[in-house]
């Protein structure tokens, strides 16, 4: 079992570390590809977000690199300083696929409901069931590596339904750049948000192998 656990440390270090460098280096060069637009990310998605009818929906600069979010309970598009004034296609792939969430809030898409559900309880499990699984272990305590988990379950759970909040936002975004822009603009912005995608499905499935390995360990 140790050698077991030694090679999902290893494939989840190599899938993370992979996809971080491929969403970074993709993200970099299209960041140097100028839109022929002439718009800021701040300025596309506003454009966006206005075309859906969420003119009431705020942008704002935040500090960092690719931390850009949204956040359906203020209604607030935050932009990392390069996506908020970049003029480029990384620029606008990656407000537009913001902006897709907030779209996603205006019109109540089922999936992107559930994972703000499971928000808060994700937040809680996920400092409690290491502590209980290492309780369960000492204490040879079966029923607490059970729950332990259950709680990581809920986790992964979380991250699965992330897939396709995350999916379909890249989905909307892409359709407004395709609709705006350039074919070889669109192909490029496309290239982005893949990238960026895969870093979820990567956490996904590191998590989903995480939780077959613990439920082998309670097995035995």
């Amino acid at each position: 079992m140790p050698y077991l656990y030694l090679l999902l440390i290893v494939v989840t270090l190599v899938l993370g570390l992979g996809t971080q460098f491929y969403i970074k280096a993709t993200y970099k060069k299209f960041s140097k590809v100028p839109i022929a637009s002439g718009l800021t990310g701040a300025q596309a998605a506003r454009r966006m977000l206005d075309g859906n009818g969420l003119q009431s929906a705020q942008i704002v600069e935040i500090d960092g690199q690719l931390t850009d979010n949204y956040n359906p309970q203020t209604n607030i598009l935050s932009l990392s300083h390069d996506v908020y004034n970049g003029r480029s296609i990384a620029a606008t792939a990656v407000a537009c696929h913001e902006s897709g969430h907030a779209v996603q809030s205006a019109r109540n898409y089922g999936p992107a409901k559930m994972r703000g559900s499971l928000v808060p309880v994700v937040s809680a499990v996920s400092n409690i069931w290491p502590i209980i699984l290492i309780m369960g272990i000492f204490m040879n305590i079966l029923g607490l590596i059970y729950a332990a988990i259950v709680f990581y379950a809920v986790a992964v759970i979380f991250q699965v339904v992330t897939l396709p909040v995350e999916f379909d936002a890249s989905r909307r975004g892409l359709a407004y750049i395709t609709s705006n822009a350039t074919a070889q603009e669109a192909a490029g912005a496309k290239k982005v948000l893949t990238a960026a995608a895969l870093t979820y499905v990567a956490a996904a499935l590191a998590s989903l192998l995480q939780l077959i390995y613990l439920i082998g360990v309670a097995r035995r």
